[in-house]
Order: structure tokens, then sequence, then C-alpha cells
């Protein structure tokens, strides 16, 4: 059975040399790795004690991150109490572009028909005071 912490005592592993966080509800001490980090050691120590759950869903971990880095760190969950189920995030992968909204279509045939017609209709003027 996992191991069960609270906020608080997540909030007392804050420092580069005791450093714990959450993510998605789960424990990680991640002291050994803070020098290891490919973003630097600041970003981890401004999430120490905390829940990075936004942080590391925002930047965009790869596949190794997830499975591999966060199984070796865990080493247990947040009780009922100090969980969370609010994260405002868009989770992406490494390597992966946000995808954008599609457009309503409504304007893009619309208009050029608009420019059509006009073009037209301009045309039929011209010709008709000649």
């Amino acid at each position: 059975m996992a191991a069960i912490y609270s906020s608080a005592d997540v909030a007392k592993h804050n420092t580069k040399n005791d450093l714990w966080v959450v993510i998605h509800n789960k424990v990680y001490d991640i002291t050994e790795f803070v020098q290891e980090h490919p973003g630097g050691e600041e970003v981890l120590i401004d999430e120490a004690g905390k829940d990075a759950t936004e942080a590391f869903e925002d930047i965009g971990h790869s596949e190794e991150a997830r499975e591999f880095y966060l199984t070796k760190y865990e080493i247990g969950e947040l009780d009922e109490a100090s969980r969370k189920t609010d994260h405002k995030f868009n989770a992406i992968r490494a390597g992966e572009l946000p995808v954008e909204k599609p457009k309503s279509s409504f304007w893009r045939v619309l208009l050029p028909a608009l420019i059509v017609a006009g073009a037209i209709a301009y045309k039929f003027v011209l010709e008709q005071k000649h």
C-alpha cells in the first residue's frame, strides 16, 4: 500500500536538498533529480513542496518523463482532504503542437462570394455606361 501524505507533509520538503512535489495527487521525492532536470533546477525549486500538476502539464513532458521518472520518484499519494481535482491546464506532450479550434466556415465561404459578386456587379455597371 502506498504511503499517504497531507499537503502539510509535502510543504515541509521545499528545498533543493529535500524536494517533494505533488503531480496528479501523487507525491514525488525528486531530490535526486534536481540537478539532472533538463529544464534546470530553478523550475523544480519554484514548485518545491507544492502541487506542481499545472506546471508539469503546461510544459509538455515526454512519455519517458511521465512513465520512467514519475514512477521512479513516486513515494505515495495525497490524503483525501488534500486532493485537488480542479487543475487548469492544457495537457500537451513533448513534440506535439497545440490544436487550433476550427474557425467558422460561414465567413470563409460568404466573404469570397461577396467579393466575386461585387466584382461582377461592378463590371456590369461599367459595361452599362459604355
